[in-house]
């Protein structure tokens, strides 16, 4: 089983920067590569795509919405996912969640890809 637990939410003003972390834990997790992503789920809102890095870390993916303010990124070693999220806007305000899956054959931007959340963690952007 895999256990995801974000962090580095918080409230900042709009402009500003914050960096989400996901640790992954569990056995199958260390030894093996999963694709992972980032989600979010504004107030009565459907949960949206905002990020993934595919399984052999070679392809990228982001929402349009996101594209050149957010950067998804890995480190192997320490079985942590970040979410590098720049130039904050108001409308970034959501819940993200940590998503992870083992080599999922499907797009990894659909919620469906992924077996794997975490509980989430909440992101404020003040205007």
């Amino acid at each position: 089983q895999v256990q995801l637990v974000e962090s580095g939410g918080g409230m900042v003003q709009a402009g500003g920067s914050l960096r989400l972390s996901c640790v992954a834990s569990g056995r199958t997790f260390s030894r093996s590569r999963y694709d992972v992503g980032w989600f979010r789920q504004a107030p009565g809102k459907e949960r949206e795509f905002a990020a993934a890095i595919s399984w052999n870390r070679d392809s990228t993916y982001y929402a349009d919405s996101v594209k050149g303010r957010f950067t998804i990124s890995t480190d192997n070693a320490k079985n942590t996912i970040y979410l590098q999220m720049n130039s904050l806007k108001s409308e970034d305000t959501a819940v993200y969640y940590c998503a992870a899956s083992l080599k999922s054959l499907r797009d990894l931007r659909t919620s469906r890809a992924y077996d794997h959340w975490g509980q989430g963690t909440q992101v404020t952007v003040s205007s």
